[in-house]
């Protein structure tokens, strides 16, 4: 079992960057892969990106590459997702997500969760 913590949101201007990151209890953080989705308010949750347990493998949805970049440091148990030329669609809780083989993009796929921290990005 592997408990997942958010930080890191805020408000940000249009153009802006921000970073969120999730630190992960136990000692086997390595052993998951891990992802992002976000959830806008009245939308359904969506995936953003996954990571691979080395970090060697990443995934990005559509909308979201070039400017996303996710990233993870197995030596402090955290997963970042960097996020670069953000616009107001980008605005929504973002979640951690994290799965022993692989973070799919199907939300109820996804046996892990973190509780959410809200990204806003002002026009």
């Amino acid at each position: 079992q592997v408990q997942l913590v958010e930080s890191g949101g805020g408000l940000v201007q249009a153009g802006g960057s921000l970073r969120v990151s999730c630190a992960a209890s136990g000692r086997t953080f390595s052993s998951y892969a891990m992802g992002w989705f976000r959830q806008a308010p009245g939308k359904e949750r969506e995936f953003v990106a996954a990571i691979s347990r080395s970090g060697g493998s990443t995934n990005y949805a559509n909308s979201v590459k070039g400017r996303f970049t996710i990233s993870r440091d197995n030596a402090k148990n955290t997963v970042y997702l960097q996020m670069n030329s953000l616009k107001p669609e980008d605005t929504a809780v973002y979640y951690c997500a994290a799965d022993r083989v692989w973070v799919t993009a199907t939300p109820s796929a996804v046996h892990y969760w973190g509780q959410g921290t809200q990204v806003t990005v002002s026009s």
